[in-house]
């Protein structure tokens, strides 16, 4: 398995389907790596114990976590599997933040506001770049502003994962801005 794969797949059991290879993750969505390689084999998957290590200590975005003693991993954020329900402090946000996602979804957007689908969270960027990328990974980009200042002053909630991603429950219409002419 490459890297990539590798990666790919840690992502989707431990945000997703832990049940699809057998494993159990705890409330802060925390998984034995020994469990996750031994589940992963006994379902097909060539997975090794360096393969889980290099994909939590590799690329910028840092989706991963290792426990101190190093026995266990799991993903910073975007759980659906309810398996998990990770206790985030509350935080201040910047006033402004953004949000990438593809064209084909603004319409929808301008009208139902930014829900977590599946998630249990939406996810902001603090910059626009970074904004950018999350939005081409689903197709033809654009980047949204989240008034982030105005909905905290209202009471909405804001969490930030240890990789720097920005967490909130839903972000209505109003306090989003930036839209395309033709949407």
């Amino acid at each position: 398995m490459t890297p990539e794969d590798a990666s790919r797949f840690i992502a989707y059991v431990l945000r997703h389907a832990p049940e699809s290879i057998g494993l159990t993750l705890d409330a802060e969505g925390w998984a034995e790596i020994d469990a996750l390689v031994a589940g992963a084999v006994a379902a097909g998957r060539a997975l090794t114990h360096a393969q889980v290590v290099q994909a939590a200590d590799a690329g910028a975005k840092k989706r991963y976590a290792l426990s101190a003693d190093g026995r266990c991993i799991r993903a910073l954020q975007g759980h659906s599997t309810p398996q998990v329900r990770r206790s985030f402090e509350p935080a201040e946000p910047p006033a402004v933040l953004f949000h990438g996602t593809a064209t084909r979804f603004l319409a929808s957007i301008r009208t139902e506001g930014l829900r977590p689908g599946t998630r249990q969270h939406v996810h902001l960027s603090a910059d626009e770049a970074t904004a950018v990328q999350v939005g081409q990974r689903h197709g033809k980009a654009h980047v949204l502003r989240v008034d982030a200042g105005g909905m905290q002053a209202l009471g909405h909630a804001f969490h930030r994962a240890e990789n720097g991603v920005w967490l909130t429950d839903g972000v209505q219409p109003r306090f989003l801005s930036g839209w395309p002419s033709s949407v």
